[in-house]
């Protein structure tokens, strides 16, 4: 691409016990005569942590080192000064984060990038599941992913699959696996990554996945080397637990429409799942608090169809009572145990959705996870789910881990119902609770987490410590829980002879692989700890996170790899950050808004409106192109905007609103500056001509900065600025409002605002142009189309992981919107309907590279040959 060819790529992981070690070579070559800027763009899994980068090129290696954020801070402040990007790695979509560097490369020279990530597999529904994300951009001569797994053990099955492997590809993947050894390869040639025969476009893009199992002739596997041991616990077969669980839901009014759709088609699926030895109960709560019964109900088939009835009845309104609901929930299931409602054996869950803040009833988040804690008591097990990007997610998350459950996000994508229901299959299935793992206390040190509320079917519960004496090998266990018919006690006594043939197998270890394990768990475990502590405790577990991620190079939320980069006059350095769940800084500042107006409006009547109403009734909708030109698409129900550029040449004509069913056609051509900047490849451009058709009537209408012109047929009329006119006549009504703007409306109704731009007639540089504003587009067909028109129908985005960028005014953030994961900038624009001199300054989500990944297809495709 551009010169720039990646003429190999490797992905090599090694599984050991569960632990992966996975490293993504690329090289690249600089076929051009000039020197050219190469990027090394990878995603990673969310659950691993970076380990090691280096870029070697023509021999020379600039290696990656971790170090404290502190420490880090100078360079971090530096690259920053310069405008370049300091934050290597961000958050991108729900699994991964993208690491990106470039570097700029002579002629003729090759460029090495390396980069080694490490995370423990978690097993879920009976599988290990590893994910590479697959993304080269472009076709490469050695492409290959190859994967070696080595499992004590024994390894029982196996699979591999890809989002994007079609038939021709399938034979491309290689499996094979005999005892404990697992081996898979998948390595196409050029000709089969091809999207068609003679494309230059590659098929490798989506998601490669791993999934494998381990033989267990007992509930638990134990293995020792070097003085560090992990312990794997999974027994099968169990009875299943009944259980207890009370859905708490959000149904305030900002759930209205497609997410409220999503619950509910989520929860009637979740309906059929519940078995019949389990009991249930919803909450509902918005302004005030509902419930569906005033007790938990056994999941009989009667109480079932009535619960579905219930569900498809529910609506949103009002304003967010979390701590009511919650409150409610608790209460319900403390009475069904003291009135010993439920079965004793059975597992006590609560799950919580919810889309916003409180803001009604207690709304300090501090004091509702205090109430909260002290309700649960330990006794439950608490989920929250944060749909969208409106939570507070750091509250949701905290307020899980104080009662032994976690928080998980929700994207509102046309998949919300079936995350929902994703979740509720993890948790659905209790197999023993309150289980235990107990190890001599004089032969252990540095033990991780090994108390744990519920066991559930398909996972597995990992223990691993040091022992005092680093020459130990064997190790008793006593394994305690409560399971549907009787209390689990499990006592095993193992050694280290079925691990220590393990370094035999030098093709699938890489280092100290169980120390690494320990102190992976262990940090990540640190981290959690972390997130509910305050105060010296705190402090504490910062230090000793810290130490470890530092001890074994561990790119953490604490820590920092900084990368040197070499330059033509200079070093300069990257900083690749561990990016961490957050709230977004714009909500917080709306839900500042929602407690004012809840103020006045309790204290000040008369001063305020009800605030909830603004969720239902959002503001003006409308899109608008204006200035060089900046395209605004207002996103009511987020009380947002998304806002992009389109730069082309001046002469250019771009189709703006096409609709096949009302006739209508907006199209506008590009006119530049005075004098044309020689240095730029694209130069400034404005819309200098605006046609508005409706061949349905038979009307054209063509407005420039000087007049506007309409042909009905064959009979023509010409207006300048100058006039102050309102017209109507076949179908259309215009309004000219001198030397401001013109409104019209035409055939089925549909709105526009065209506004004039005038600049001072001997301006060296500036040209007189035109802004275009869409009102009423509801009168618009579905089938509208065009860089406006296809934002007449209501689009849905959700921002992550907001952070600093290279303006220190102007944040970035992922932005998840049609499927596609974007870096966007907040920014501004102007809306000039009002005010065509100075405007009104718009806050928006600013998308780059001309709307990539936000408009359908590429902005060529909207090059049009004519005006009509």
């Amino acid at each position: 691409v551009n010169g720039m060819e990646i003429y190999s790529m490797k992905i090599d992981s090694k599984v050991t016990s569960r632990f992966a070690h996975n490293v993504i070579t690329s090289r690249a070559v600089n076929r051009g005569n000039v020197s050219k800027e190469v990027f090394f763009d990878v995603e990673l899994p969310k659950t691993a942590f970076i380990t090691n980068f280096s870029m070697t090129i023509d021999g020379v290696t600039y290696p990656g080192t971790i170090k404290e954020k502190e420490a880090a801070k100078k360079q971090y402040e530096k690259a920053v000064s310069r405008g370049q990007t300091a934050g290597l790695v961000k958050a991108s979509g729900r699994k991964t984060e993208k690491f990106t560097v470039s570097v700029n490369i002579k002629a003729a020279s090759k460029v090495t990038f390396e980069l080694t990530y490490e995370e423990l597999l978690k097993r879920q529904f009976g599988k290990y599941e590893m994910f590479i994300k697959v993304k080269p951009k472009q076709l490469v001569k050695d492409f290959e992913i190859e994967v070696d797994i080595f499992e004590p053990q024994g390894i029982t099955e196996l699979e591999a699959e890809g989002t994007f492997i079609t038939n021709e590809l399938q034979n491309t993947i290689k499996k094979t696996f005999s005892g404990k050894k697992g081996h898979i390869s998948f390595k196409p040639t050029l000709d089969q990554q091809r999207r068609c025969p003679s494309c230059s476009e590659s098929v490798l893009d989506g998601d490669f996945t791993v999934r494998y199992d381990v033989k267990r002739t007992t509930p638990d596997n134990l293995q020792i080397v070097n003085g560090y041991f992990v312990h794997f616990f999974a027994p099968t077969n169990l009875p299943k637990l009944s259980k207890n669980i009370i859905f708490v839901l959000d149904t305030s009014g900002s759930m209205s429409g497609r997410e409220i759709e999503q619950t509910k088609e989520a929860l009637l699926k979740i309906l059929d799942d519940i078995k019949e030895d389990d009991f249930f109960n919803f909450i509902l709560f918005d302004s005030e608090i509902s419930t569906w019964k005033e007790t938990l109900i056994k999941a009989t088939p009667e109480n079932l169809d009535e619960a579905r009835k219930f569900v498809q009845q529910i609506s949103a309104q009002g304003l967010t009572n979390l701590h009511g609901g919650l409150m409610r929930g608790i209460d319900i299931l403390n009475a069904a145990h003291e009135e010993n409602l439920v079965p004793k054996r059975s597992a006590s869950i609560i799950i919580m959705l919810t889309d916003g803040q409180p803001n009604v009833g207690v709304s300090n988040t501090q004091e509702i996870e205090k109430a909260v804690k002290k309700a649960i008591d330990g006794r439950y097990t608490l989920y929250n789910l944060g749909f969208g990007s409106g939570v507070d997610y750091s509250f949701l998350e905290r307020m899980a881990l104080e009662n032994k459950g976690l928080a998980r996000r929700i994207y509102p994508d046309s998949d919300a119902a079936l995350q929902l229901q994703g979740f509720y299959d993890e948790v659905s299935n209790p197999m023993l609770i309150d289980v235990e793992l107990n190890y001599p206390e004089n032969e252990i040190t540095d033990l991780t987490t090994n108390s744990f509320k519920h066991f559930y079917d398909g996972s597995e519960i990992v223990v691993a410590g040091r022992f005092v004496d680093s020459n130990q090998n064997h190790l008793s266990v006593d394994v305690r829980g409560e399971g549907a018919q009787d209390a689990l006690l499990y006592t095993t006594q193992q050694g280290a002879e079925q691990t220590a043939q393990a370094f035999q197998e030098q093709q699938y270890i890489f280092g100290e692989y169980i120390e690494r394990l320990w102190a992976y768990l262990t940090i990540e475990q640190l981290l959690e700890k972390r997130i509910t502590a305050t105060g010296e405790e705190k402090e504490n577990l910062t230090a000793q996170a810290l130490a470890l991620s530092l001890k074994y190079k561990f790119v953490t939320p604490l820590t920092s790899m900084v990368v040197t980069k070499p330059e033509e006059n200079e070093n300069e350095e990257g900083i690749a950050d561990k990016p961490t769940e957050g709230i977004d800084i714009f909500t917080i500042a709306m839900q500042f808004s929602i407690l004012v107006q809840i103020f006045l409006t309790t204290f000040f009547p008369s001063a305020a409106s009800p605030l909830y109403h603004t969720y239902a009734s959002p503001p003006t909708w409308y899109t608008s192109v204006d200035g060089d030109p900046h395209f605004i698409i207002s996103v009511p129900q987020k009380k947002d905007a998304i806002c992009f550029n389109i730069n082309e040449n001046p002469g250019m004509i771009l189709n703006l609103i096409t609709d096949p069913v009302t006739g209508i056609t907006v199209n506008g051509e590009l006119i530049g500056d005075k004098r044309a900047n020689s240095d730029a490849k694209i130069q400034n451009s404005y819309f200098g001509k605006l046609g508005i058709a409706n061949k349905h009537l038979d009307v054209k209408l063509t407005v420039t900065p000087e007049r506007i012109t309409i042909e009905n047929g064959d009979e023509k009329t010409a207006f300048t600025w100058l006039d102050s006119v309102t017209l109507q006549q076949a179908g259309l009504t215009l309004i000219i409002n001198r030397k401001k703007n013109l409104v019209l409306t035409m055939g089925s109704g549909a709105s526009f605002v065209v506004v004039l731009h005038q600049v001072w007639k001997k301006h060296p540089l500036h040209r007189d142009f035109l802004g275009l504003y869409t009102l009423k587009s509801d009168k618009l067909s579905e089938q509208t189309h065009g860089l406006l028109g296809q934002f007449f129908q209501p689009i849905d985005f959700t921002i992550l992981e907001i952070h600093p960028g290279s303006d220190p005014k102007k944040p970035d953030a992922t932005m998840i919107v049609k499927n596609n994961e974007l870096t966007v900038t907040r920014g501004w624009q102007k809306d000039y309907r009002r005010d065509p001199t100075h405007g009104v300054d718009i806050p928006c989500w600013f998308v780059h590279d001309n709307g990539a990944g936000l408009i359908d297809g590429v902005h060529t495709d909207y090059i049009v040959s004519s005006l009509f």
